[in-house]
């Protein structure tokens, strides 16, 4: 039936509609003022829906997947919040995740192991998209959802609404004082309210440096950003289920310049980074690095 109505939709749409194929009709939508989902019926059940208008503050540990984690003593580290993403809910017994940032599809279909755990934490707020809500109901139901859900979304690929190309995103997004775009790149930007999207830039920490600076954290501690080695696992991998990974590709031509301009916005906020991957390639000017054994000193 799903394929009947995934025909009907692409014959009387646009093709930049094309992205909400698989939601149609089983997803209704209803938006906030300033552009955010606030509900969400799928297959005629309301999914309830973390507001996470509510603001946060202080510090906060974002654990990336890099091998340098392996080598992380975190126990010198004061309390504060915990965002992973992706693979990095397996440091479960070392850190106490608070938050979470998954809107890799791939991830949640190759590592539905670790997608169980984490949809099971009571104590964990999940951010992710619609696409990544759906998935986890037809895989799990929505009975065994345990953390709060709060949906983001892609700025290029808002849901009922046209895709956005990159070469129109610096036409249709220059005029916003919310969002700040690339000198290097035209097709990248940064959002400072995540109430009308985020934006991709091929790496889900870009993701969180967008959503953390809405909460309203003010220091940003980044574990194993390493984007070095990529032919190595991650953190929680092994050579034998390690999954493909494109930011080798993507390293000089989106990531660096992304991150450039990330650590440009977070600064000109008043947002302190502080890499701990001491051999991370992302350089010295973009983010701070500091060995995880310095960086609670002050």
């Amino acid at each position: 039936m799903s394929a009947f109505f995934k025909q009907i939709y692409r014959y009387t749409r646009p093709r930049t509609y094309r992205h909400n194929e698989n939601l149609w009709p089983f997803c209704q939508i209803t938006r906030a003022s300033k552009g955010e989902i606030i509900q969400l019926c799928y297959k005629g059940k309301l999914v309830p829906l973390l507001n996470w208008n509510n603001h946060f503050s202080g510090d906060v540990l974002v654990t990336a997947t890099g091998p340098s984690i392996k080598s992380m003593d975190f126990t010198a580290m004061p309390a504060m919040t915990v965002l992973g993403v992706n693979g990095a809910y397996t440091l479960k017994e070392r850190l106490n995740f608070q938050l979470y940032i998954i809107v890799d599809m791939s991830f949640m279909d190759k590592r539905a192991d670790i997608l169980k755990e984490i949809i099971a934490d009571s104590e964990l707020i999940l951010f992710t998209t619609l696409h990544g809500i759906v998935r986890i109901i037809d895989r799990f139901t929505l009975e065994a959802v345990r953390c709060q859900l709060a949906l983001i979304e892609d700025a290029c690929y808002r849901i009922y609404q046209p895709r956005v190309s990159l070469n129109d995103i610096r036409y249709l997004f220059s005029k916003e004082p919310h969002i700040y775009l690339s000198s290097e790149n035209p097709n990248i930007a940064f959002t400072t309210d995540i109430r009308s999207g985020v934006f991709d830039a091929g790496t889900v920490v870009f993701w969180a440096l967008q959503i953390l600076l809405f909460l309203g954290f003010t220091r940003f501690y980044l574990a194993g950003l390493d984007m070095t080695n990529f032919h190595q696992p991650r953190f929680y991998e092994s050579d034998s289920n390690k999954m493909p990974s494109s930011l080798e590709k993507k390293f000089k031509s989106l990531i660096v310049p992304a991150f450039t301009l990330a650590g440009e916005v977070l600064k000109e906020k008043g947002i302190r980074v502080k890499n701990l991957s001491l051999y991370s390639a992302l350089s010295n000017d973009i983010f701070e690095k500091v060995s995880i054994r310095d960086a609670f000193q002050d």
